[in-house]
């Protein structure tokens, strides 16, 4: 079994942002699960004001989104495609995006921001879904690794058609319209 990845983890409550909802012990064993090397991570909690900032600013997308991942010199096609030093970057979870979404897809909050920081993990190391090969296997990654904390799959509802939206950032967005 290969050793784990170390990691320096910040937790950061933007400007007048909501704080971590869970230990920080817990958020410091998902970000160790989707990690594949050493890293330097910053997870950010932000209202929806600096979240739809953020995303206005570099995505150009003006609103808040649930999960932005800021990765310095990301590698691309996950981290195991790149040599080098540690993984650096900035993961910013919208709290106000995440609960309304959890409501809405009738999940436990913690299971959903396992989900976002995962992915945003994932993001960092370079994982994308901007197509649909991409999509599938960052969605089965993260399954994976999902289920290794006992999270049911969040696809699945989607798989069988109905359900929340599969792409993330995207208020009413379905798999088509990346």
């Amino acid at each position: 079994m290969p050793a784990t990845p170390e990691l320096a983890l910040s937790v950061q409550a933007g400007e007048g942002g909501p704080p971590c909802p869970v230990a920080r012990a817990r958020l410091r064993r998902w970000v160790l699960r989707a990690l594949e090397r050493d890293a330097r991570l910053v997870v950010r909690f932000v209202g929806t004001r600096e979240a739809r900032a953020l995303n206005r600013e570099y995505r150009g997308r003006d609103y808040a989104t649930n999960v932005l991942t800021f990765a310095y010199d990301a590698p691309s096609g996950g981290a195991s495609s790149r040599a080098g030093g540690p993984i650096v970057a900035d993961i910013v979870i919208c709290l106000p995006v995440l609960e309304r979404e959890s409501r809405r897809q009738r999940k436990p909050l913690d299971h959903h921001l396992a989900h976002l920081v995962i992915h945003g993990v994932l993001h960092a190391q370079g994982w994308e879904h901007e197509d649909d090969a991409q999509a599938a296997a960052m969605e089965s990654r993260e399954t994976a690794l999902l289920r290794g904390l006992r999270i049911p799959d969040p696809y699945a509802p989607a798989r069988r058609g109905f359900g929340p939206p599969r792409e993330f950032g995207y208020p009413e967005a379905t798999r088509t319209n990346r």
